[in-house]
């Protein structure tokens, strides 16, 4: 006799078993996934932040080697300079040990007159070599000090050297900006606004760093030129003045801070008063920003070319004395293309030097 085949009810206790397993290994999939979203986060945080102290400790790494650059540079200056007052004091000492033994001779030859003439230059000699000792470490920066924003009181090129150094600063008024319509908007502003514009205020720290640069003892002299020329330092045209005198000297910077840019540029009035100095510069720094707007006799017109601009540049540097090495620091401006080739080839061809500093020297 056949057995009878049991029926599979839905609702029997295996079947329900097999769905709660099933519903169990879902709810313990998504805690499992929702932990590791959580330990994933937790983990992201913290190298977030590492991240963030590796790229200060990198910008404090590439601060310090700027500043070690900085530092050995100005150490091999000095080093230089040593150099060169030890070589003096060395001449002067053997001078010194030359004119003693003559002296001895006279003593034994008994030649009073001349004697007495090799004592004073025996007395002379002995004081230049103590002044030279005493100067042996003594720059320019000791007459003056100059530190740019961050330090960044550095530059490559120009021909920081001369007995007698003369600064032609631009004080015109598109010294005010590197934009034309900006200069037109300062332009008409109060002074205390121009005074404070940033291109003009590059092109006075400029002047700053310079005169901070220059030879103890060497002279100079600042000239202002727009539409005329004139010296910083009232009742000053036609000499120089000395390095030494630190007074003066930060007297000069000061006056140049109060000076207000304004009118045209007319270079060939300031290349007249190079000729004019007497005893005439042997190194020029020239701080402009393009070519001249005006000739020898004023302006010709409400507006100018840039090919008549080119031809009074070339006009005015044609009357520049032979041999003065010009040395250009050149804050461009715009729309004179032509200025950066004119003022570089001006520089070549007197042997001095041509530089385009970043808005943020000195």
């Amino acid at each position: 006799m056949a057995k009878k085949r049991e029926t599979v009810s839905p609702f029997s206790l295996s079947f329900l078993d097999i769905m709660s397993c099933g519903f169990g290994a879902v709810v313990l999939l998504f805690l499992i996934i929702k932990h590791n979203v959580d330990a994933n986060a937790s983990m992201t945080r913290p190298q977030t932040e590492l991240q963030s102290e590796v790229s200060m400790l990198e910008e404090e790494i590439r601060v310090g080697e700027a500043n070690l650059v900085r530092i050995r540079n100005t150490i091999d200056e000095v080093d230089d300079e040593r150099a060169v007052a030890e070589g003096l004091a060395l001449r002067i000492t053997r001078e010194i040990e030359r004119i003693e033994a003559l002296l001895q001779e006279l003593e034994e030859e008994n030649d009073p007159g001349r004697l007495e003439a090799l004592k004073a230059r025996l007395q002379e000699l002995e004081r230049q070599k103590q002044q030279t000792l005493a100067e042996q470490q003594q720059t320019g920066e000791d007459v003056r000090r100059f530190a740019g924003d961050g330090q960044r009181a550095y530059v490559t090129g120009l021909r920081l050297d001369g007995r007698r150094i003369l600064v032609l600063l631009d004080a015109s008024s598109s010294m005010l900006d590197a934009e034309i319509v900006n200069v037109i908007r300062r332009r008409n502003m109060r002074d205390e606004r121009k005074r404070t514009a940033p291109k003009w205020l590059q092109a006075v720290a400029t002047v700053d760093w310079l005169t901070a640069k220059f030879p103890v003892d060497s002279q100079y002299q600042i000239y202002l030129f727009n539409t005329a020329v004139r010296p910083v330092l009232a009742k000053s045209a036609g000499r120089w003045l000395d390095v030494r005198d630190r007074i003066e000297l930060n007297g000069a910077i000061e006056a140049l801070r109060e000076v207000v840019p304004e009118g045209g540029t007319n270079l060939d009035r300031a290349v007249a008063a190079v000729a004019d100095l007497r005893p005439r510069p042997d190194n020029i720094y020239l701080i402009t920003d393009g070519l001249p707007t005006q000739g020898p006799r004023g302006p010709s017109g409400r507006t100018i070319s840039g090919r008549e601009r080119l031809k009074l540049f070339d006009d005015a540097v044609e009357k520049l004395p032979d041999g003065i090495p010009v040395n250009v620091v050149l804050l461009p401006m715009e729309g004179d293309p032509e200025a950066s080739y004119a003022y570089w080839r001006l520089a070549q061809v007197t042997r001095g030097s041509y530089i385009t500093p970043s808005e943020d020297w000195p």
